[in-house]
């Protein structure tokens, strides 16, 4: 992240540090909730795949800026639905990150929170994990090992997605 000369915790300038809090906040939602889901170590790239699709997912909807006030609880709903198979979460995502980036611009002030924000987008999008081939998978048969079966180059967003939106659900 570049340092640009405004600093503090809630970026009104003054020679210190600009904290990005919201996304911290929001990355913290989201490591929790998939560590509490236990469904793949926290160390593997589907797990930052997962963590990296909550947040933004956590970030974004806040859209009163009340996250580190509001219990995790009463948002759970809100992101099982942003996060749903059916839902165009991918779209979502650029038009919040296109509407916060204009702001942010209007406003004139730095935005660590969005720079954090576009890095992990940028890096669900352009990264590709390795993944079973559910299309290539007969109805009716399962695979029975995390090895067995045909992979397919995946986008991270679309392995991170389901994965977050899984560890909703066991929360």
């Amino acid at each position: 992240m570049q340092h640009r000369g405004h600093e503090s915790t809630d970026g009104a300038g003054g020679g210190e540090l600009t904290v990005p809090m919201a996304w911290l906040y929001a990355e913290y939602i989201a490591d929790e909730l998939l560590r509490s889901g236990d469904l793949m170590p926290p160390t593997s790239f589907e797990f930052r795949a997962g963590r990296d699709a909550l947040a933004l997912t956590v970030f974004l909807s806040d859209t009163d800026g009340e996250l580190s006030g509001v219990q995790v609880v009463s948002r759970l709903e809100t992101w099982l639905s942003l996060t749903a198979y059916d839902q165009p979460w991918q779209e979502w995502v650029r038009e919040r990150l296109a509407e916060a980036a204009a702001d942010a611009a209007a406003s004139g002030r730095p935005a660590p929170d969005l720079e954090l924000a576009e890095a992990a987008w940028r890096w669900l999008r352009e990264t590709e994990l390795l993944a079973p081939d559910l299309d290539a998978v007969p109805r009716g048969t399962a695979v029975t090992g995390e090895d067995e079966g045909p992979k397919v180059w995946t986008p991270a967003w679309q392995l991170g997605l389901p994965l977050g939106h899984l560890a909703i659900h066991l929360f």
